[in-house]
């Protein structure tokens, strides 16, 4: 797991069992610490590419704000979700969006 465990000035939590979630990204199991965003989440478990463009490039984590609309997936089957300000809860199915994903109606 990619995740600072120890730091000279900051105080970081041991994680418990019960602070944990799990999640499915693309038919994988991960696990997530509550209050991670999908972002976080896929970073800490070495994932670093979201989906990809239109034309194949791979699209990830850029400006961690919502605004740039790189780290688009498809959450629960509802795509153009910004994975930077999404809370990851647990059973979520996460899947990479190919382009700019098409509503389901």
């Amino acid at each position: 797991m990619r995740r600072v465990e120890q730091h000279p000035i900051l105080s970081i939590p041991t994680v418990q069992p019960e602070d944990l979630v799990t999640f499915d990204f693309e038919g994988t199991k991960l696990q997530a610490r509550k209050g991670d965003t999908i972002a976080s989440a896929l970073i800490a478990n070495g994932i670093d590419i979201f989906g990809y463009t239109e034309h194949g490039n791979p699209r990830g984590f850029f400006c961690a704000i919502g605004k740039c609309s790189s780290c688009l997936v498809e959450v629960d089957g509802v795509p153009n979700v910004r994975a930077c300000i999404t809370p990851v809860r647990e059973g979520m199915q996460v899947k990479r969006q190919v382009g700019r994903g098409r509503p389901k109606w």
